[in-house]
């Protein structure tokens, strides 16, 4: 039986930690942080922010299906259990190989040289920051369009790289602007720290805007003529390529490159399948394949074997087209939606004006000037108040915070229904005249 001692304990605290690394401190303080946390403490709110699927879309048929098929026999049970390789499963490669070559009508892209080139990852994330730590030393610099999707600027930060933003319109990223910022980091003598260009392709996040055809051809162009001391690549991800519901179908950058040397192709199945299963899967120079794979190992030894198998089970059976079909057809509806739901609550707010996307799951909003969007402003708290969160516009801009514009916001139609959306969107009007009006003579807050 214990007793209780009379004598004193004392109690020494263990040392401090050590100093953190310096990529501890370049990675923290990311915005999907705060959206997340705001998310879980105001659960009434309409979500307009986060960039989830629709649940209801969810394969849950199809993967149990899939799933039945790979146990059906111990044997065939314990194969997909067990450890798979770096690169990924040859199976699902050459199943990727085979729909990149239907998407982008080039029978001929369906060889073992494409397939090579192919590396499986843990969603497309994983990739975008594998290719940050094998080319990015601190101090280098990526080209980004003006805005971006603000997690690969975290990701770009976390390396210590420098994100220099390039002005864009309704086609995407602007070739002449891009030229114009070379020939500046040329005269100040940093030409040889630009790595890597970057772009989101296909229904931009956050812009929602495509980059045209015109421009894709242009962008390799440039990435050729600079290539000067070292290779400028092309990072091109095409995370939203197959949720396409108007416009043409437009080849990728990659495709264009007969070379295969400048550019990066990542793409991933979280969108237009599920994220659950977390596949990803990026096409690479040659000369990539074993920096980035060597990397990858350090981490992971390979991304989930099991996943893998379970979705080329499904590609094999026909169900994975049949699903994107369905999944376009539900997203063009909700993408209308907001649509209609901007023109409805917004048409009378003065200098208040969207992007109408063929495709993804954004619409980008812009505010009268003189309201500030950012989480310090007015609108958010005001919006939050009414029961509705946004992405601030601000976060996907690069250069000193306080410089940054402040009057665009990124609302996404992908979780709520055309109820919720409509909902949202009544909400965020309410908010933004209630700004407008409360400030001096209706100007609204600056």
């Amino acid at each position: 039986m214990s007793q209780t001692s009379d004598v004193p304990c004392h109690f020494t605290p263990p040392p401090v930690l050590s100093k953190f690394s310096q990529r501890r401190t370049w990675a923290s303080d990311q915005p999907i942080s705060f959206l997340m946390q705001q998310g879980v403490e105001n659960p009434q709110c309409i979500s307009l922010a986060a960039g989830l699927v629709d649940p209801v879309t969810l394969p849950v048929d199809t993967v149990q299906s899939a799933v039945a098929e790979l146990l059906r026999t111990e044997s065939a049970a314990r194969e997909c259990l067990q450890y798979g390789t770096t690169q990924g499963s040859e199976r699902l490669r050459r199943q990727i190989v085979q729909l990149i070559a239907q998407m982008e009508q080039r029978p001929d892209l369906a060889c073992d040289d494409v397939l090579d080139n192919l590396i499986l990852t843990t969603g497309s994330q994983q990739l975008l920051s594998l290719v940050c730590e094998v080319l990015f030393d601190p101090g280098d610099i990526c080209l980004v369009a003006a805005p971006t999707y603000f997690v690969f600027l975290g990701t770009l930060a976390g390396v210590g790289a420098r994100a220099i933003s390039i002005d864009s319109d309704e086609q995407g990223m602007k070739i002449d602007s891009l030229e114009e910022e070379l020939s500046r980091i040329e005269q100040a003598g940093e030409l040889s720290r630009v790595k890597l260009i970057y772009t989101v392709d296909y229904y931009d996040n956050p812009a929602g805007t495509t980059l045209s055809l015109e421009r894709r051809q242009a962008l390799l162009d440039v990435a050729r003529r600079w290539s000067r001391d070292h290779r400028l690549l092309i990072l091109e991800d095409a995370a939203y390529r197959e949720l396409r519901y108007d416009g043409p179908e437009l080849p990728s950058i990659w495709s264009l490159d007969e070379t295969r040397e400048y550019v990066i192709l990542a793409q991933t199945f979280s969108k237009s399948f599920s994220p659950g299963i977390r596949v990803g899967h990026g096409l690479v120079p040659r000369e990539l394949v074993s920096p980035i794979c060597d990397r990858k190992g350090n981490e992971d030894f390979g991304s989930p074997h099991f996943t893998q198998q379970l979705l080329a089970t499904v590609i094999e059976s026909g169900r994975y087209r049949d699903h994107v079909a369905r999944l376009c057809q539900r997203y063009r509806v909700k993408c209308d939606a907001m649509l209609a739901a901007a023109k409805k609550y917004f048409s009378d707010i003065p200098q208040t004006a969207w992007i109408e996307p063929d495709g993804g799951l954004y619409v980008w909003l812009t505010a009268p000037p003189q309201i500030d969007t950012s989480f310090s402003g007015p609108l958010f708290s005001r919006a939050v108040e009414e029961g509705m969160m946004y992405v601030p516009g601000d976060f996907c801009f690069t250069g000193p915070y306080a410089s940054r514009p402040r009057q665009y916001m990124r609302l996404s139609f992908g979780v709520q229904d055309e109820a919720g959306i409509d909902e949202g969107m009544r909400r965020l009007s309410v908010a933004m005249r209630s700004c407008i009006s409360s400030s001096p003579s209706g100007r609204g807050h600056g």
